[in-house]
C-alpha cells in the first residue's frame, strides 16, 4: 500500500483539504491518504512539526509526508538569501516533502537524513501559486514510482533553520515552556523524560506554574492513578512531560488548560530538591 500522510494549515471549514486530495487521487490514483492533522494555526511550523514527530515513525518504511504548511516557494531575485525552495528529504526510509522555510530542522532525526533534494520546480514556470498540483504531487508520483531522489532535482548539504523555544536549566531546576495543548486539554511541556532524569537523579520534585497553589510532587504512570477530576503529570507515549486533568475535559468540568490556566507559551518549573534543600512551595515560586 503507497501512503501519503498530509499536515497542513487548511482547516476543515473550506474546501481546500478535499480539493488538494482530488488533485492527489486525480495524479496519483491508488494510494492511501492519511490525515495527521489541518488544524495547524497558520504559517504554525513548529506546531506542524509537533504533529509529524509525534506519528511518522508509526507508519511503514516509504510513506510520504507532505508537510503543507507555508509551502508555497518564495523566489526573491534581489534577495536570494530570503529564497524557501521546495524540498524533499529522506530520512530513515521516509520522504518528507514541503517547503524548506525551517519546517525540516523540526523533524526528529533531521541531522541524520540520507539525502536532501531541491525540487525542481522550473516545469511550473511562474505559476508558484498553486504549488501542490505543479510541483509536490508530480514529485510524489516520481518517488512511488521508484525514481531516485537525485534525478528529481539538486542535491542540498543543509536545511533551513528555525528555532524554538529550548528548556533553560540552573542548579536543580528545569524551566520548560508549553508547546501544545490537545483536544483533551492536557497540557504538553517541552520537557523530555530523559531531560528530567538526567538533571533529577532520583531527587524529589516539585512541579508548579501560574501560581504557587498549584504544584505537582509525583509522576503518574496513567491518568487513572488519581481521582476523577485531579491533576496529574506524567510522560507521554512520546516522552514528554504532560499536564493533565483525570477525565477533565470540557463539559466535565474541564481540562488541565482552562483549571489551571496554562497555555502554549506559558512556563512550568521543575524543581529538584537534593537531601536537605527542600523549601517551601512559596519560597520556590517567588525565588
Amino acid at each position: 500500500m503507497k501512503i501519503i500522510t498530509l499536515t497542513s494549515d487548511l482547516g476543515l471549514t473550506d474546501h481546500y483539504v478535499a480539493s488538494l486530495k482530488g488533485q492527489i487521487y486525480s495524479a496519483l490514483g491508488d494510494i492511501a491518504l492519511v490525515d495527521i492533522s489541518h488544524g495547524v494555526q497558520a504559517f504554525n511550523i513548529a506546531q506542524a512539526a509537533y504533529y509529524i514527530n509525534n506519528s511518522w515513525n508509526d507508519f511503514p518504511k516509504g510513506t510520504i509526508h507532505f508537510l503543507n504548511v507555508d509551502s508555497t516557494p518564495a523566489i526573491h531575485i534581489a534577495r536570494p538569501d530570503n529564497n524557501t525552495y521546495p524540498l524533499v528529504m529522506q530520512l530513515n526510509g521516509h520522504f518528507f516533502m514541503g517547503s524548506d522555510n525551517g519546517i525540516f530542522s523540526l523533524i526528529n532525526g533531521y541531522e541524520n537524513a540520507e539525502r536532501l533534494v531541491r525540487l525542481d520546480f522550473s516545469a511550473a514556470g511562474l505559476d508558484l501559486r498553486r504549488p501542490a498540483r505543479n510541483i509536490y504531487i508530480p514529485a510524489m508520483g516520481q518517488i512511488l514510482k521508484g525514481v531516485p531522489l537525485e534525478k528529481l532535482g539538486d542535491e542540498v548539504s543543509a536545511v533551513k533553520q528555525a528555532f524554538t523555544t529550548q528548556p533553560t536549566l540552573e542548579k536543580n531546576l528545569i524551566k520548560g515552556t508549553v508547546i501544545h495543548v490537545d483536544t483533551y486539554g492536557n497540557v504538553i511541556v517541552n520537557i523530555t523524560e530523559e531531560l528530567f532524569k538526567q538533571v533529577g537523579k532520583g531527587h524529589p520534585f516539585t512541579i508548579f506554574f501560574k501560581s504557587s497553589h498549584y504544584f505537582i510532587e509525583q509522576i503518574s504512570d496513567s491518568y487513572a492513578d488519581v481521582p476523577m477530576g485531579e491533576k496529574l503529570a506524567l510522560f507521554n507515549e512520546n516522552g514528554q512531560l504532560e499536564i493533565a486533568i483525570n477525565k477533565g475535559t470540557v463539559g466535565s468540568g474541564g481540562g488541565a488548560n482552562s483549571l489551571l490556566g496554562l497555555g502554549v507559551k506559558d512556563i512550568v518549573r521543575v524543581e529538584f530538591h537534593p537531601k536537605g534543600s527542600k523549601d517551601r512551595i512559596q519560597d520556590l515560586f517567588t525565588s
